[in-house]
């Protein structure tokens, strides 16, 4: 096992010093991998000369910008935890995790102003759009460590909350590595690539697929404040886009947009996919325009890069998550934690150097989620083909029995999405005096459809699947709570 590892930022700008690190696309602002080490160096001496020492907890809630790289970076160098906190989130629930993470100091933008005003706990501040700019040319680049220890904390990650309260997910320098070989398996990242970053960076998906990984690769990253379908397709339209990585509702905006026919898609020579289920009619859609998708499965505990399909296999396996990639494991179980056959759904477990050491302070549901040898649950069901494909059945807390069958709402919700009506679908059981539990689904038209009687629905899904899997009622919603990464939170739902 590796105990330490260079300062791969270090090895990076000498390596590739001149070469541009990060664009921010808002301001123009470029910064060379050179210039991103200097930085970094003084964001260090920065956060020193606030008292932040090793060990300590830096929090940062702002949009997407270049000085959250800085931080990352200029923590790693005197062995502080950053802690990227919801910038979403209402005081009240952001209050619980900045007195879980017990930040030293909270950095933040100027839009976050007033939300960190209304924190009780909140600690010392520095705002990156006042005194910031001054601090790092005032901070003289100091002696820092020139490893990093592969096993440390680098940063934490708070869960989406698709169930319930945030975990906050423990990432080591170890872990950092593990994702960016599996990134660059996966998808050939190098030097050359350039690599939009508009997914939030309090979320694994921003800042690992794929900001993190292209800066160790030596490539550009475009930091973006937030997604805007217009702004990616215009860069894509200038030829400035290698890789794209997001979730379904980014790839619906996208291929929904009045420009998307006549970009120039095929410049961009991968189209990544996870975070939430992505409806078969979507992926075909983007087979149709010559868009080879690829789905993927992954959490903020396995780093996240876990499954995902290969090019090749994208328009003639539609539905498939692919296959755990170069630094992952995974196998399928049943309940008593015995390998099921392929063709068998059963709860999906990964191992690997990219998966958690656990949660912070939770030591509860650390052993919760790890088994006794070291497999890292992720209360997913799914099936393996003959092939080693993997394709997801649903989660195990949300599978129900109706009249002693298994009911996997995925499965059922899959079906619903393929409606020409239907936007998106979510389904949860309910008591019933006869079956014990039936499923009721929520549902989520698409722009322009119109009514749509019940019995429409019920009738398109008794022709699709067996009758005990057919919702029994139906909810319309205008919407659905998300979490940053698209998933519905059904627990909110109930």
């Amino acid at each position: 096992m590796i105990r330490h590892l260079p300062d791969l930022l270090a090895s990076r700008a000498a390596l590739s010093g001149d070469a541009v690190a990060i664009e921010e696309t808002a301001t123009g602002k470029a910064i060379t991998y050179a210039d991103l080490d200097r930085r970094a160096s003084r964001a260090a001496a920065a956060l020193a000369a606030r008292n932040v020492k090793a060990g300590d907890r830096v929090g940062i809630l702002c949009r997407n910008r270049a000085a959250f790289f800085e931080l990352l970076f200029g923590c790693a160098r005197i062995g502080a935890v950053l802690v990227p906190f919801n910038w979403r989130m209402p005081a009240a629930e952001l209050e619980a995790l900045v007195v879980h993470a017990e930040p030293v100091l909270l950095c933040h933008d100027s839009e976050c102003r007033d939300l960190v005003a209304q924190l009780d706990a909140a600690p010392a501040s520095l705002d990156l759009d006042g005194n910031y700019e001054r601090l790092l040319s005032d901070s003289k680049p100091a002696e820092t460590r020139t490893t990093w220890p592969a096993g440390d904390t680098w940063y934490l990650l708070y869960t989406s909350g698709t169930t319930g309260r945030p975990k906050g997910v423990i990432y080591t320098y170890a872990m950092a590595l593990a994702n960016f070989i599996n990134v660059g398996s996966a998808t050939g990242l190098g030097a050359a690539d350039r690599v939009p970053a508009f997914l939030p960076f309090f979320h694994t998906a921003g800042i690992n697929l794929y900001a993190l990984p292209t800066l160790f690769a030596g490539g550009r990253v475009l930091v973006m404040p937030g997604f805007d379908a217009a702004a990616l397709l215009g860069l894509i339209e200038e030829r400035r886009i290698d890789l794209v990585f997001g979730v379904p509702t980014i790839f619906h905006d996208l291929i929904e947009h009045p420009a998307f026919e006549s970009a120039p898609l095929g410049q961009v020579r991968h189209w990544g996919c996870g975070g939430a289920t992505l409806p078969d009619r979507l992926a075909e859609r983007y087979r149709d325009a010559g868009i080879r998708l690829c789905n993927g499965m992954g959490m903020t505990e396995t780093g996240p890069m876990a499954l995902l399909m290969a090019p090749g296999d994208a328009w003639e396996r539609i539905g498939s998550v692919g296959r755990p990639q170069l630094l992952c494991s995974a196998r399928i179980v049943d309940e008593a934690g015995r390998d099921v056959p392929d063709g068998e759904v059963g709860e999906v477990l990964f191992a690997g150097p990219a998966v958690t050491p656990g949660y912070w302070r939770n030591e509860e549901a650390t052993r919760a989620a790890l088994t006794a040898d070291g497999w890292l649950k992720s209360g997913d069901l799914a099936r393996r083909d003959a092939d080693g494909l993997f394709w997801v059945a649903g989660r195990r807390k949300e599978m129900f029995v109706s009249g002693g069958e298994n009911v996997y709402p995925a499965e059922v919700e899959k079906v619903l999405a393929c409606h020409p009506a239907v936007l998106d679908a979510a389904v949860l059981p309910v008591p019933d005096t006869r079956w014990g539990e039936t499923g009721e689904a929520y549902v989520q038209l698409a722009p322009g459809a119109g009514a749509l009687p019940p019995e429409d629905l019920r009738a398109f899904c008794r022709a699709r699947l067996a009758p005990y899997k057919v919702p029994k009622s139906f909810r319309f919603v205008d919407d659905f709570p998300r979490t940053s990464a698209g998933k519905i939170q059904k627990h909110l739902l109930a």
